[in-house]
């Protein structure tokens, strides 16, 4: 849960406001059927063949046995278990009780024989729980560590959201380069992030993992807005830098619009919330992303300042990918307090239990 005090009030502000023209910016070219249709008035016809309305006439999407190579990924704490039960039963009785997607656990410290029990017990797909590795835990060799920990401390009392927290900058860390990278991932091709504490309010009524194979879609999200601009201060220099030195790395056609709004030269901030996604783990584990990550992390920044995955992933999205690449859950009912997405289309809210007009971004 995000706790916002009066310090951080003012960026807050700064970010809604202009999260309207993030949202217009990026909506129309990636969804739009057409210049006059925005993405929260679908036309009927965009949803003719939308998968969460299938052919009533058809057996229903979970009879059929072909499943993906995927799974949900969680990274959470002994802690969280309540807020986390909650999640999984949500999940499974909106989606996954139909196609029995293993859950993967991951944790810096041993799991807890009651959080095994717990979370088993509230689905029937397979549970693995892992303990992440040190190394992808800690502070890496080239960090200067007084110079980090006096940093946080400075940033904390600027009053920079998470700016004096370690654990939220292994974390980001963490989710932006070694999650796909834990042996309990090495046989899945696409994952589902999944949090404590995020509710799901829409029937999934088709295998999203498979939708995003069979249309060769690597990177999908529901939410997006504006990072905080005190937390990545240099961000957007690093990955330039990173571009003049890798040029023959990035495609033509990619999403950087998404990301400048003057062809590069300065980020606008804009990004997904990664807290959900769902994703091709060969676009993490490609030689552009490797040299992306490893680039970024090699700066310092993920401690020195506090990048966040999300930006960084966004950043990579919009560099690596294009537009066919990338899908928006318009679908999904999803919250993460203090934002929701719910589908505003007549025809999906039939299946969800959230209301349209809390829709963040509508």
């Amino acid at each position: 849960m995000i706790v916002i005090n009066s310090n951080q009030r003012r960026p807050l502000l700064i970010s809604t406001v202009f999260l309207l023209f993030c949202i217009c910016f990026f909506f129309w070219p990636l969804k739009a059927p057409n210049n006059q249709t925005s993405i929260t008035t679908l036309s009927h016809e965009s949803l003719l063949n939308h998968p969460n309305l299938p052919d009533p006439a058809k057996p229903p999407a979970w009879q059929d046995t072909k499943r993906v190579k995927a799974a949900f990924v969680i990274l959470t704490r002994n802690s969280e278990l309540d807020a986390l039960r909650k999640t999984i039963q949500q999940l499974e009785a909106r989606f996954n009780h139909k196609f029995n997607y293993p859950y993967v656990f991951l944790n810096d410290v041993e799991f807890s024989p009651e959080f095994k029990d717990l979370t088993s017990g509230l689905t029937n797909a397979e549970t693995h729980y892992g303990i992440i590795p040190k190394e992808h835990w800690s502070y890496p060799d080239w960090i200067d560590v007084e110079k980090a920990d006096r940093l946080r401390e400075k940033m904390g009392k600027d009053g920079v959201i998470y700016g004096d927290n370690l654990s939220y900058r292994h974390m980001c860390r963490f989710e932006s380069g070694f999650f796909y990278k834990h042996p309990l991932m090495a046989d899945y091709e696409y994952y589902w992030r999944v949090e404590p504490s995020v509710e799901f309010s829409c029937d999934l009524d088709y295998d999203p993992f498979l939708y995003m194979k069979e249309n060769n879609k690597k990177y999908g999200w529901t939410i997006s807005l504006i990072e905080f601009e005190s937390t990545i201060p240099t961000l957007w220099n690093t990955v330039k830098a990173f571009i003049k030195e890798h040029p023959h790395l990035i495609p033509k056609n990619n999403l950087i619009d998404f990301i400048s709004n003057d062809g590069g030269r300065n980020y606008n901030l804009c990004h997904f919330w990664s807290n959900f996604e769902i994703a091709d783990l060969k676009f993490l584990r490609s030689p552009e992303y490797t040299a992306f990550f490893d680039y970024l992390d090699k700066s310092g920044g993920f401690f020195y300042e506090r990048w966040g995955d999300a930006p960084v992933h966004s950043i990579a999205v919009g560099l690596f990918l294009n537009k066919s690449e990338v899908h928006f859950f318009n679908d999904v009912g999803y919250r993460h307090d203090p934002f929701m997405h719910c589908p505003v289309a007549r025809e999906l809210q039939k299946k969800c239990h959230c209301n349209a007009e809390d829709n963040f971004g509508k």
